[in-house]
């Protein structure tokens, strides 16, 4: 590791990743804030899902101030976060078979909605069968993922491909294989992560791109509002009752 405090030079290297995803992935970006603008106009609904860490920027976008109502966090037991125990049991979950069809089936999702799936490595069998089924039901999938990890390592799903092979639109978070951006010669691992600084950036970005894009089309923003300002409660019951029947969290 070069001159600098280990804080500065992970701030270097989150800077630089979100420089990269913003010059490199612009066209991606409008790609996919426009697909969701489709979406929303043609009155379907918003899904994101991600499992372990990943699934902290698909919660991120769900029920959020400043962030579209219509996005739906889809869920599954045992992989959303590490709220399960023991913590490795959520690894384990993401390369059981047959477990993303199971959810899908039972799921809200159906023909004319949009899925965004989030997976860094994009290995997995849960990210892969996600997309795969929801693209055979008529679902729109756009995908954020680490593309070096398909080059690098081994896809764990029957088909032997990644998450990237099965989507619409592709957003590339540009994280080096492993998620770790420091090393030190007095510490044996490399440390201090980065992907969810940078998914959490692509898919604010998105969405940004998905309000502009309806607002230019004479459409409002389904946005809601921060509940500690005042008005915004009242603000997020319209929003809340005008588009209930897609919005799935509240239920």
């Amino acid at each position: 590791m070069s001159d600098g405090t280990p804080a500065d030079l992970f701030f270097d290297a989150a800077i630089n990743l979100l420089r990269r995803v913003r010059e490199e992935e612009a066209e991606a970006i409008g790609a996919a804030g426009t697909l969701l603008a489709d979406t929303v106009a043609a009155k379907g609904r918003l899904f994101a899902f991600g499992a372990g860490h990943s699934s902290l920027a698909a919660q991120d976008v769900v029920y959020r101030a400043g962030g579209l109502a219509l996005m739906n966090l889809l869920a599954v037991p045992g992989v959303v976060g590490v709220d399960v125990t023991p913590a490795t049991l959520g690894s384990a979950l993401e390369r059981v078979d047959g477990l993303a069809s199971a959810v899908l089936d039972t799921s809200p999702l159906r023909a004319g909605d949009a899925l965004v799936i989030i997976s860094l490595s994009g290995r997995n069998a849960l990210p892969v069968e996600m997309a795969l089924g929801a693209r055979a039901r008529g679902v729109k999938v756009i995908g954020v993922t680490s593309v070096a990890y398909a080059s690098q390592t081994s896809s764990r799903h029957t088909s032997g491909t990644f998450l990237k092979d099965h989507c619409d639109i592709v957003l590339d978070s540009k994280i080096a294989v492993g998620d770790a951006e420091l090393t030190l010669d007095t510490i044996p691992a490399p440390f201090a992560p980065a992907s969810t600084v940078v998914t959490s950036a692509l898919m604010q970005a998105v969405l940004a791109t998905t309000a502009a894009t309806l607002a230019a089309r004479g459409i409002e923003p389904p946005l809601l509002r921060s509940g500690n300002v005042d008005g915004g409660h009242d603000w997020n019951a319209r929003i809340l009752d005008e588009y209930g029947d897609r919005i799935f969290y509240q239920r």
